[in-house]
């Protein structure tokens, strides 16, 4: 694949790094003394110098006859050098901050690139949203590489989301320069069955000779994940058991072990590699989801290496996942993901491979970051009003509204999604709960709670009805723009009168997630662009999140990161019961569900 994401493409600047190799040309760039974490070999190698000249390394040695007169030398005193890391599955959406703002906080962390699905955006605004992630990220130095989003509504025909994308518009996006790949193949039903659109999605992305991301969440390891790799999809991130990691490795697929902010998979599947004899290239770490306050208080994939660590993973090996092993998942490996004459010279600088934490980041040859900060600038990037106007709820939402009627008497059997805390499926649960004035209530003592979601984007006045249980949630209610996939308007509570007011509050600033009690707004974060994001600092987004999470606990919940976790009742593409804005999904039969148990 060619990459479009370098300063300089190779074939322009191959003679002057040869030139710069053999002592001809001056470097630009000489990186001296250094601890080279040498990725292609697994070993360390001291005393290391590196040549650098128009954004690309022309020498990993001795570099002291490329050392001319305007020749820039940097000390590393015995510092460790690795590759940029790079996140092979990111929703940058997720982390509630622009794509500007989201390169500021990582950049420093030492991450040089990203493989961002803007899915959540496209869902809300379709392929103009996208373009919009595309100018904001383009005025950064993070390489912000494109898998363009493949399930928009994530399972066509159980939900109602802002846009659509067909095969068509798959075609026309593989054609452009950032795009590197399809965004994770979430309809997995619709590739082991063999769907011919579904098929044609994947196909587009395959006949231009880019990588296939995936999303395969059964616990099927057999037939149909065979089906699924098959159909030429490169990687996955949904492994939640070390079975299902061993065996994507196994079937030659890049399994993508995930450590975000509310789902902690690593310790568990990176089980898969510590506890069996393999080797490790098909191992991948990323983070998925990460809000502003793990940005700023632990890092990004500096982070995840640490975790990795703490885990038993070697770090060298750690390291390997988010760089090498992610660049050869992407075809890139030619370009990005290792210290080597030829590649781009984005670099990183640590002192404590055990304790990883990056101190200086280069990018292209150029230092972006140091000591936790960005040394570079770049310009302000404004969101037209279009992106910031998207709430759309054909209602008006009253305490009325979340009133469940029903014909049963005294009591009736429901399903109830069962959430699993930190981690992203949940169970179908049959509860019984007591009728009054003929209609269903909140049971606060069985930790079972109202939840509706509200169709947003078309004034069409849908929503759909159900009950969430492992909040413990004593008193009052919550609700969410960020809802995957379709993010329509999330609402769960104890008490009809609060869950209107967290519904409106929403409404009325655009979009974001707030907690409401007893009439009061305990706390809101307000997500204006596209219901999703705020174009504020991760540092002044942190502190709101972390406002947030107070009321959270106010109210009576002290699970990791709740409304991550709440954020994905909707998401119809999980096992195992879900709810939509047009009702409750079995997600392991895929067919809609009522709420009441036929007895």
């Amino acid at each position: 694949m060619i990459n479009k994401f370098c300063k300089v493409p190779l074939w322009e600047c191959s003679a002057v790094l040869s030139s710069v190799a053999m002592g001809r040309t001056p470097a630009e760039t000489v990186i001296t003394d250094a601890k080279l974490v040498n990725v292609c070999t697994h070993e360390i190698l001291e005393h290391v110098d590196v040549a650098i000249h128009s954004g690309r390394i022309a020498l990993v040695g001795d570099a002291k006859h490329c050392i001319g007169e305007g020749t820039k030398v940097i000390e590393a005193a015995g510092a460790y050098i690795s590759p940029g890391m790079l996140d092979g599955h990111i929703h940058i959406e997720s982390s509630m901050l622009s794509a500007g703002e989201y390169a500021r906080s990582v950049i420093p962390h030492g991450t040089s690139g990203i493989f961002y699905d803007p899915h959540e955006i496209c869902n809300v605004m379709g392929l103009p949203g996208v373009e919009l992630m595309i100018a904001d990220a383009a005025r950064t130095p993070l390489k912000a590489m494109l898998t363009s989003p493949s399930c928009v509504p994530a399972v066509p025909g159980f939900e109602d989301a802002g846009s659509s994308i067909s095969s068509a518009d798959i075609a026309s996006e593989m054609r452009r320069d950032e795009v590197v790949g399809l965004g994770e193949m979430m309809n997995f039903p619709g590739i082991i069955n063999s769907v011919t659109e579904t098929h044609a999605i994947t196909g587009e992305t395959l006949k231009a000779g880019k990588t296939v991301t995936g999303h395969f969440s059964i616990p099927d390891t057999g037939a149909a994940l065979n089906a699924f790799v098959a159909a030429g999809i490169r990687c996955c991130h949904e492994s939640t058991r070390m079975e299902d990691a061993l065996a994507k490795m196994r079937l030659g697929m890049y399994a993508m072990f995930r450590e975000g902010s509310a789902w902690h998979d690593l310790q568990e599947v990176s089980r898969s590699i510590r506890e069996h004899e393999i080797d490790t290239r098909f191992a991948v770490m990323i983070s998925d989801d990460t809000h502003p306050y793990t940005l700023v208080n632990d890092g990004h994939l500096d982070h995840i290496v640490r975790r990795a660590v703490s885990f038993g993973i070697d770090p060298i090996t750690a390291i390997q996942m988010v760089t090498i092993n992610c660049a050869q998942c992407f075809q890139l490996d030619h370009e990005i993901g290792s210290i080597a004459p030829g590649k781009c010279a984005d670099i990183v600088f640590s002192e404590d491979l055990n304790d990883f934490r990056p101190f200086r980041t280069m990018i292209d040859g150029e230092v972006v970051a140091e000591n936790g900060k960005m040394t570079c600038a770049f310009a302000p990037y404004r969101y037209p009003d279009s992106a910031m106007h998207t709430m759309h709820v054909g209602e008006a939402i009253t305490a009325e509204t979340f009133r469940i009627p029903t014909e049963k008497k005294d009591e009736a059997l429901v399903r109830v999604i069962e959430i699993i805390p930190a981690h992203v499926g949940d169970y179908e649960r049959h509860m019984t709960l007591k009728v009054r004035n003929g209609a269903l209530e909140s049971d606060v003592e069985q930790d079972v709670l109202k939840t509706f979601v509200f169709e947003r984007h078309h004034d069409t006045g849908k929503h759909g009805v159900g009950f969430v249980k492992g909040f413990d949630i004593q008193c009052g209610a919550m609700a969410s723009t960020v809802a995957h996939d379709a993010h329509n308007l999330l609402v769960v509570g104890t008490n009809d009168e609060d869950m209107a007011l967290a519904a409106n509050t929403l409404i009325n600033c655009g979009g974001g997630m707030c907690a409401v009690r007893e009439g009061k707004i305990l706390g809101c974060v307000e997500l204006p662009l596209a219901g999703l994001m705020n174009p504020l600092s991760a540092e002044e987004m942190s502190g709101k999140v972390a406002a947030l999470s107070e009321a959270w606990k106010e109210i009576g919940c002290d699970i990791v990161s709740p409304f991550m976790t709440m954020a994905l009742i909707p998401l119809a593409c999980l096992p195992e019961l879900r709810l939509t804005d047009r009702g409750l999904v079995d997600c392991t039969k895929f067919c809609f569900s009522s709420l009441e148990v036929e007895e």
